[in-house]
């Protein structure tokens, strides 16, 4: 799935633990650390892959994806900011096409953690007319943190779209999501008592009361993933299904079999911004190991 991003061709010796690569036109910074290995391309400041030591990898990326400037990858964690979805154009917004900077990044023998920033330019300007600055701080080890946080005066919708990756969707089961979701295929509210949720068919759903982490049940990998969700009013879950998938040029026909979508996000609600508060989003991911049945 994303192996092939450790074999890539080393461009630069960053430290010890890190390596600047290429993949097609996009830079990519490689993290081989005792504790984990992963990989985050430099437009979109996007988290491509994180595999703690011993563990199969946790985050999914597309074998189809593009790495083309100005084209959003396929799996990952993208940044959707300054809006979620397809309310405009480009859909969940332009965060994750742009070009960030690496503005610092240190390490200990638990973990790297690396520092990313993006300021508006002319491009920026033209299709969403604010100043800002956004931060991006990822941390890789045993577990993977991910905090975005937002300076200037606007409102926004966001989230961190995580790709997980996993055996069988038929097989895994979410918990902690809530009761209460819009069901953005339908677009209809539904409040449910079922706990938990499996997939049949596609899903695509915002949760507006989710408890304070998901947990992502994998008999067949005998793990379970949590996912920690902080500043964020709702959690997103979405698998396209076998019908949606064969309907993306960057998404292999059986690539929904080994991926689910459950985001960090402010989907709904638009969050104000004001220069003397910045916003925060972030999320934490862990995994544990299950006994075998």
């Amino acid at each position: 799935m994303s192996d092939f991003l450790f074999s890539l061709p080393i461009e630069q010796q960053l430290t010890p633990y890190l390596t600047l690569r290429k993949k097609d036109e996009l830079a990519i910074i490689v993290v081989n650390h005792p504790k984990a290995r992963g990989a985050i391309a430099l437009q979109g400041a996007h988290l491509l892959s994180w595999q703690p030591n011993g563990e199969e990898p946790v985050i999914w990326l597309s074998k189809a994806s593009h790495f083309k400037q100005g084209t959003a990858i396929r799996g990952g964690v993208p940044i959707c900011w300054p809006w979620f979805g397809k309310v405009a154009s480009p859909a969940h917004g332009f965060a994750r096409n742009e070009l960030w900077q690496l503005t610092a990044h240190d390490a200990n023998e638990e973990s790297v953690w690396l520092t990313f920033s993006l300021e508006d330019n002319e491009q920026t300007r033209q299709i969403w007319p604010h100043s800002f600055c956004l931060i991006a701080r990822i941390k890789l080890g045993t577990t993977c943190e991910i905090e975005l946080e937002s300076h200037g005066d606007y409102s926004i919708t966001s989230a961190l779209h995580t790709y997980l990756n996993i055996a069988d969707i038929s097989q895994i089961s979410i918990s902690g999501l809530g009761s209460h979701y819009l069901d953005t295929i339908t677009g209809s509210e539904h409040d449910t008592s079922d706990k938990t949720l499996t997939f049949t068919g596609p899903v695509d759903r915002v949760y507006s009361q989710p408890e304070a982490f998901s947990l992502i049940q994998d008999p067949v990998f005998a793990r379970s993933i949590e996912v920690h969700h902080r500043n964020a009013h709702d959690v997103v879950t979405w698998n396209p299904a076998a019908e949606g998938a064969s309907g993306m040029k960057d998404m292999e026909n059986d690539g929904y079999k080994t991926m689910v979508c459950v985001e960090t996000a402010n989907a709904h609600q638009p969050v104000e911004v004001h220069s003397d508060k910045p916003q925060y989003l972030s999320m934490t991911i862990r995994c544990h190991k299950n006994e075998p049945v």
